[in-house]
């Protein structure tokens, strides 16, 4: 009887350590949102995960899928790390580059369409959530010009993420 009781016990003890900690919550009562950490496999993996999503909402309006390109994806990865230095969104570079210059000084041959930017603790499916609420950046990524994407990001230690999305055709 002692060892069921023990073996009860332990097992009691052990599903209880496996139980997700309870969320943080605010002064709301709500629960805190968590940093989205991306480490070395999800940087891989994110700018066909954003590439995929993207085409996914362009294919169900019948638009012309995106294919990515690696000068907007540098043009992009500058003005995320430009944006964290400045230590805020928007679309101007620190030395007074707009979009056009980002995407002709990387090499582009062809047009800007746009670019949407974010600054966030969210996932990159998450963000691209909150473009597609708001008709200006919806616009820019469901332009039917459109032919070419670049994706980039950086990351804070403290977990904030700065989105760069740019679209050409």
């Amino acid at each position: 009887m002692i060892r069921l009781f023990t073996v009860l016990l332990f097992g009691t003890i052990a599903l209880t350590a496996c139980q997700p900690a309870a969320p943080t919550l605010g002064a709301d009562g709500r629960a805190l949102p968590r940093a989205y950490k991306i480490g070395s496999r999800e940087a891989e993996q994110l700018p066909f995960r954003m590439l995929d999503a993207v085409n996914a909402l362009r294919g169900a309006s019948a638009l012309t899928p995106l294919a990515l390109d690696w000068q907007l994806t540098a043009a992009a990865a500058t003005h995320s790390r430009d944006m964290q230095v400045q230590n805020r969104p928007w679309h101007f570079g620190s030395d007074g580059s707009s979009p056009v210059d980002r995407v002709q000084r990387v090499g582009f041959a062809g047009s800007l369409v746009g670019e949407v930017i974010s600054e966030t603790y969210e996932t990159e499916l998450e963000t691209l959530g909150a473009w597609m609420e708001k008709p200006d950046t919806r616009r820019i990524l469901m332009a039917p010009e459109g032919r070419r994407m670049g994706f980039s990001w950086y990351q804070e230690e403290n977990g904030k993420i700065w989105w760069t999305l740019v679209i050409g055709n």
